[in-house]
């Protein structure tokens, strides 16, 4: 089975938009996640009966839309997301996974999980408290994730009249604050997500707008695909061996491609090695393909023996990541117990998992006036901050900037498996500072 250039830029391969919604306790996410399911005709007949019971059960004479989403016991009781809730539905014009993420500052983690892999973030605001530390670290987490997309929902506009001045003066705060963070692209929409304004169909109380809904907007934002144009990388899975008759030679290295595409013939290196050979090969899904691209499943063999390893990575040999084991990133805090210099930690980057160390701290966020607050000492939950971390292997980091998917990576509490922070790598590996090579008290080596 042969697959051709065309069938990789095939433009069917842009109608998934993954996208979060974010915003602070009571501003109408569930709410509003709710009310585009139903409108959109994408609530199944018992869902929404199931909710009308549960909405009957605690004295409501209507449906609570937001119980589409509130799928925890603990979250219908307090009436809050605590958790992030992903929903799959569809349009004629595009297929969706959204994240609809905590409100909550404590649950600001959750942000981060949700977010990740976002194309487009909603941003709620409640249309009688405008924009609060909340929203402005909502609109900080996107911009460190780097989602290209951000809409502001202006929403409860039902209790403020509909006036217009209340829109234009929160969509123009917001707007401020999240251009310099460095967000590329904010739409602000009015609506009232419980009365259905401007959520799937235009609203009449608001003639002043003239912009999209949100699900048209949701429907018609453009999404980037362009996969020629990624860094092309596949981390190492598993190497598969199978050892029988038919194939006694038999070395595939398994995994799944996490940007750009991969072509017979094309000469590779393999990392960190340094290693060089040629992919004599590629199967997916039991046969042999000539091209395979994210986020394909594949394995890939190469023309030479070479000693290749779970958490190693083959990227073009003309477009490979310098390697490092100075890391020098911005990090989301996301656990209860604090990360400080000199801590040991792991760092998990796509399939491997090496020692390291936390080196330095040298700022943390401050949300307010977007300040670098100079050497914390340490990052507590949901803190947003620069690190320097020294790991005992080479790895082969790509910036965030240029990939979002071998630019990032986790530290891990080693003691418990507690994920610490996620992180971002921000700066050229090629020009970091090199830190000495020492051992620490307990023999890990850096």
């Amino acid at each position: 089975m042969s697959t051709t250039s065309e069938q990789l830029a095939d433009p069917s391969a842009t109608t998934l938009l993954r996208f979060a919604t974010a915003g602070s306790v009571d501003d109408g996410k569930s709410t509003l996640v709710g009310r585009l399911l139903h409108d959109s005709k994408s609530v199944l007949a018992d869902q929404l009966e199931a909710v009308e019971a549960a909405s009957l059960s605690r004295g409501q004479e209507t449906p609570d839309l937001a119980l589409l989403t509130d799928g925890l016991r603990a979250e219908r009781e307090q009436g809050i997301t605590i958790d992030v809730a992903y929903r799959y539905f569809a349009t004629a014009r595009r297929r969706f996974i959204l994240a609809d993420t905590p409100g909550h500052v404590q649950y600001t983690r959750n942000m981060v999980t949700g977010a990740s892999t976002a194309e487009l973030a909603v941003v709620l605001v409640d249309a009688r408290n405008g924009v609060v530390e909340q929203t402005r670290r909502h609109a900080a987490v996107a911009a460190l994730l780097r989602v290209p997309h951000v809409v502001l929902a202006v929403n409860k506009m039902d209790l403020v009249d509909y006036a217009e001045p209340v829109f234009a003066a929160i969509a123009e705060e917001f707007t401020t604050y999240a251009s310099e963070l460095g967000v590329p692209e904010i739409t602000a929409i009015p609506i009232s997500a419980l009365a259905g304004d401007n959520v799937v169909e235009p609203s009449a109380n608001m003639d002043w707008y003239g912009g999209p809904t949100v699900l048209e907007h949701l429907e018609t934002v453009p999404v980037s695909h362009d996969l020629t144009a990624c860094h092309a990388r596949f981390p190492v899975q598993f190497v598969i061996r199978p050892q029988t008759a038919e194939h006694p030679d038999y070395r595939g290295y398994a995994g799944q491609i996490a940007a750009g595409a991969f072509r017979v013939g094309e000469r590779v290196t393999v990392l960190p090695s340094g290693r060089t050979s040629t992919i004599e090969a590629i199967d997916a899904l039991g046969e042999s393909v000539d091209i395979a691209w994210t986020p394909q499943s594949v394995t890939i063999r190469l023309a030479d023996d070479i000693d290749i390893s779970r958490g190693d990575l083959i990227a073009p040999a003309a477009d490979a990541p310098v390697t490092t084991q100075d890391v020098v990133a911005t990090v989301c805090h996301v656990a209860d117990q604090p990360l400080g210099v000199g801590q040991r930690v792991l760092l998990k980057h796509t399939t491997r998992t090496v020692k390291a160390i936390v080196k330095d701290i040298p700022s943390r966020l401050t949300l307010d006036d977007l300040s670098q607050h100079p050497a914390p000492g340490k990052l507590v939950a949901n803190d947003i901050g620069r690190v320097v971390v020294r790991t005992a292997e080479p790895l082969a980091l790509d910036a965030y900037a240029d990939s979002r998917r071998t630019g990032s990576f986790l530290l891990i509490d080693p003691s418990d498996g507690t994920t610490l922070a996620a992180g971002m790598a921000g700066e050229s590996f090629a020009s970091a500072k090199a830190l000495p090579a020492e051992q620490d008290e307990e023999g890990w080596d850096f």
